[in-house]
Parts: C-alpha cells; structure tokens; sequence
C-alpha cells in the first residue's frame, strides 16, 4: 500500500507516516521545510522494511501545482497512492481585529485549500481506479468557535463540510473520504502557539492535556483500518462532536459565565 502524508515532517503527520512504515507500507512524506524533511526521512529509513518504500518530496501543499506535482513524483516511484492523509496545517492564534491579514489568509490557505489541493491531486485517479481513501485531518477547534482563532476555526471547520460534500459526490464510485478531530497534541507547533494563545482560549480548552504525537496517530489509523468516516479523538471530543446540538450551547455558557466572573475580580 502506498501512504502519502502531506504535513509528514512533523507532530501527527509523522507520526503516522511511523506506524505504516513500520508496518512495511510505502511511505511518502510531503511538507515545505527541507530540514524537518529529511531529518523525518532518515527517520522513516530507520524503520522501513525497504529504504525503497520510503521518500521525502518538498511541496507547500497551498500551492496547488506543487502538490499535483508532487504527488505525480511520489506516484512515478512507488506507485499509485492507495491512502491520502492529509494533514499539513499551521496555526497563529490572535484575534481577528488584532492578526495580521497575512497570517490569517496563510491558514485559510494551508489548513483548508492546501487539504483540497491534496485532495485534488489524488481524487480523479483514485475514482478512475475505483478505489483508494482519503483522510483529511482537522481539528477539534473544528467543532466549536475559540476567541483568538477566527482564521484556525474557520480553515479547520471548512473541512467538514468539503469531506461531507465530496463524499456524496464519491458516493459509489470506490473512494472514501473521512475526517479526523484530534485535541491539542504536544508537538512543536503547539509550543510556539502556547506562547500566543489568548488567556480566554486557554481558559475553554486549557484544562485538557494534550496528547502525545503518537497515540493521537494509533487512533487514527485504528479509525482509517476500521473505515470509519469520522474519528474524534478522545472522549471530550467525541462528546462534542456527537452531540453537538446539546452539548456546544453548554459548554459556551460555562465558558461565557467563566469570562464574566474574571472581568468582575478585575
């Protein structure tokens, strides 16, 4: 099988690319930083069963010709891709009338249109095939809106709605689509946002523990072994996304009434 993993150089990205070139899958790992890249490559070379299995392509993902580019390289070498995880994305958390228009349209364009230049890059192949999965991986700031992270919610939330219209459009034709939520996951890229994050975003989500790299990738791969075309990662989340009707305004009220008794011991 052939596992191309866009965001592949780092945090879940890499995680998983691990656990299939451990299990003697054909691994591409596509990200924009050369570093990170082969410093991840000479670690997936270190677990493969072949060094052939294993191959580094350099591509910004919101570039869409990059990516087709990419992904026809990764294809010519180890053939046609059987898994798309895609799991690029960046965060840069401040509030809307405070962030620089730059870096809100950077995740606009890397967590939501660089999924679907992913996406786009397999899809026609793949239903031409008649067959292959794709795993668009989002995030659980997805599933209810976070001060400080309009542009992150935004991009991420836009996920669900293309893999929930795609998927009507796969419907028979032998492509899956899904869709992952995980929570906060210790990686370097949740360090840097650490030291931005709004208090009052600290305060909603703060109380959780991010998870390890690792065991957020293992539920993932549980979830895409087991077909499941939704995977909420950990029981908060899975609480939320299911009942999200019921739970969100619940939560949002703690959250409100939280902000509230702050401001009144200042």
């Amino acid at each position: 099988m052939h596992v191309i993993i866009t965001g592949g150089s780092s945090g879940i990205g890499l995680a998983i690319a691990r656990i299939y070139a451990g299990r003697g899958d054909q691994v591409t790992v596509v990200a924009r930083d050369l570093d990170r890249l082969e410093r991840a490559r000479s670690e997936l070379l270190s677990i493969a069963s072949s060094a052939a299995h294993v191959q580094a392509i350099a591509a910004d993902v919101s570039v869409a010709d990059t990516v087709l580019s990419a992904v026809s390289q990764a294809e010519r070498v180890l053939g046609p891709c059987d898994l798309l995880v895609a799991s690029a994305g960046i965060v840069e958390p401040g509030r809307f009338d405070e962030i620089e228009p730059h870096h809100f349209d950077e995740q606009i364009r890397v967590n939501l249109t660089g999924a679907t230049n992913a996406v786009r890059a397999v899809y026609p192949a793949m239903r031409k095939r008649g067959s292959g999965r794709i795993m668009i991986v989002s995030s659980g700031a997805a599933l209810i809106g976070l001060p400080g992270y309009t542009a992150y919610c935004a991009s991420k939330s836009g996920l669900g709605a293309f893999v929930e219209a795609l998927s009507e459009e796969a419907m028979g034709s032998g492509v899956t689509i899904g869709i992952c939520y995980p929570p906060d996951t210790d990686t370097p890229q949740l360090q840097r946002e650490l030291l931005t994050r709004p208090a009052d975003a600290q305060m909603l989500i703060g109380h959780i523990k991010p998870w390890p790299a690792q065991a957020v990738a293992e539920k993932i791969v549980r979830g895409i072994d087991r077909g499941f075309s939704k995977i909420y990662v950990g029981a908060a989340l899975a609480f939320l996304g299911r009942g999200s009707v019921l739970v969100k305004p619940v939560v949002l009220w703690w959250f409100h009434w939280q902000v509230k008794r702050r401001k009144r011991r200042v």
